[in-house]
């Protein structure tokens, strides 16, 4: 027989049901807002119908409903979308460096402008022509000695400019490891109190969105594969349990190193340990290895900002040459430089200054010995000082000789290759491991072509992946974040089921009043 305050209790569990749905769409309309929420959703499930199997059990037609009762509180996450995300987060984070720093460079560079290289060097040439015409006019020799000045006061402030950035940027390295340590660091203690709770059989959904929130940063860091563990001994877990956090660290193609490199490691048996990074420099100050915990990674195939910063900033490659785009340009500066400056004296040694009946013998330029040829160029102080010891004759020092000048000019024209002081076999060997092709401003002219190139494919790259992340984040959003209007819609839902089940309590107390105060009154 059935009791007659069964009603009661299934009415009672669809109040209890409906009011915890209602509190749950609360909270999802009160973190609509909050960054890296999901929403999240009471999953439904009837309650054991009655009677159950046994010999006691009352004769009636069949088993009847006993109402329902909330299994989980799950939150909606789509796992699949949470990977594409961030693999191109870390796509974004790669180029956003590079862009960043190849666009600085550029602003250093400053081409085309008036006040670039490129128009001092044409003023530069252009003043020793004037020379030529007037090779005894002091005027003619002051614009000489002043333009070239101005030569040597660009390379100085291209080379300091550059190496202040790329200074900069080392620190921003430094910066970014630190701040993998910490997500990491934080990763694992989500991960540990995760574990604390899943065993009993309970949901943290609010770790969850913390974890998940961790990760996407740290994606954008360097490229992270996750997958989700849970441990054979871990309790009563929910089947909707996400379980723990194993990070691995992958290369830019999506492959893993062999053997993997874990930045958190959980297997079946729990939580193992995390690795540390630090960031190695060789004793030039360039990057030669990236150590995560106790694998040292000297590739740096792992993209992500922390990769993009290294590359701009210079590495050691496994032939143990140095990489980078702020050390390339450094030395490309540094070795025209040097060769420029090297012919340009050797010319200006072989004439006559002006009055004078032996050779010049003197440098115009002066770079340093044992530095970088363009921080430390500059114009010979004792020209500076008096411009009529610039060496414009070839045969004496006679008003009308300007034939010197005219070799001096002509440099503007010669290729590195036809360059008198790289034709010994000592000077062939470097200009070869120098690689300067054409003059002096066709080389330059090839750097900032190249260094354009460089910087509008970082640029057009960062475009396109900020376009894809965004879509995916759009496709993940629209699983993930809260809509209002649905949850008003289930707020509705919900009230009226919370409504209905206490009409439903309101008619079994009429039944119960008719049974206890109605029933057995006749004859009395």
């Amino acid at each position: 027989m059935i009791s007659s305050f069964m009603g009661l209790e299934t009415a009672k569990r669809g109040m209890t049901t409906s009011q915890g749905a209602l509190y749950t769409t609360g909270n999802n309309v009160s973190n609509a807002n909050t960054v890296g929420y999901s929403r999240q959703r009471v999953n439904l499930e009837q309650t054991s119908g009655f009677p159950t199997v046994g010999m006691n059990s009352p004769r009636i037609a069949g088993q009847i409903g006993t109402g329902v009762e909330a299994e989980t509180v799950q939150r909606i996450r789509d796992s699949f979308l949470d990977a594409q995300y961030r693999t191109q987060s870390n796509k974004l984070g790669y180029y956003g460096a590079m862009s960043e720093s190849l666009s600085k460079m550029e602003g250093i560079m400053n081409e085309p402008t008036d006040s670039g290289l490129a128009a001092t060097m044409e003023k530069f040439w252009n003043s020793i022509q004037g020379l030529t015409a007037n090779a005894e006019n002091s005027g003619a020799r002051e614009v000489v000695a002043s333009t070239g000045v101005m030569v040597a006061d660009t390379l100085n402030y291209y080379y300091n400019s550059l190496t202040s950035v790329k200074t900069d940027i080392g620190n921003q390295i430094n910066v970014k490891a630190n701040e993998i340590n910490i997500i990491i660091s934080s990763i694992d203690q989500l991960n540990q109190q995760i574990s604390k709770v899943e065993p009993h059989g309970l949901v943290p959904n609010e770790l969850y969105d913390k974890r998940d929130v961790l990760v996407d940063n740290l994606s954008q860091l360097v490229s992270v594969n996750v997958k989700n563990v849970i441990p054979t001994d871990y309790g009563k877990a929910s089947d909707v349990a996400t379980g723990l956090y194993n990070i691995e660290l992958m290369k830019e193609d999506g492959s893993s190193y062999a053997p993997p490199v874990n930045l958190i490691s959980v297997n079946k048996t729990g939580m193992l340990g995390t690795a540390k990074v630090e960031v190695s420099y060789d004793e030039s100050g360039v990057v030669d290895g990236v150590k995560f915990g106790s694998k040292t990674l000297k590739d740096f195939k792992f993209s992500g900002e922390l990769a993009g910063l290294i590359e701009n900033f210079g590495y050691k490659k496994t032939d143990g040459t140095t990489g980078g785009s702020y050390p390339d340009m450094l030395q490309k500066l540094d070795n025209m430089t040097k060769a420029f400056v090297n012919e340009f004296n050797k010319i200006h040694q072989d004439g006559f200054a002006l009055g004078a009946n032996d050779k010049s013998g003197l440098n115009f330029f002066e770079i340093s010995a044992d530095g970088s040829a363009a921080q430390s160029i500059k114009v010979n102080s004792v020209i500076l000082k008096d411009s009529s010891l610039i060496a414009a004759g070839k045969t004496s020092g006679a008003s009308g000789d300007n034939e010197n000048a005219k070799l001096l000019a002509d440099l503007k024209k010669k290729a590195f290759s036809d360059y008198e002081t790289l034709k010994t076999s000592a000077g062939i060997e470097e200009l070869k491991k120098m690689n300067l092709t054409g003059s002096f401003d066709t080389y330059y002219s090839g750097i900032i072509g190249n260094l354009g190139v460089d910087s509008q494919s970082s640029q057009k790259n960062l475009s396109n992946s900020a376009a894809l992340a965004e879509s995916v984040d759009q496709n993940r959003a629209s699983v993930s974040s809260v809509s209002l209007d649905e949850e008003m819609t289930d707020m509705i839902k919900f009230q009226q089921a919370y409504n209905a089940s206490a009409r439903m309590v309101t008619m079994v107390d009429e039944m119960l009043d008719r049974i206890i105060n109605g029933m057995g009154t006749v004859g009395r």
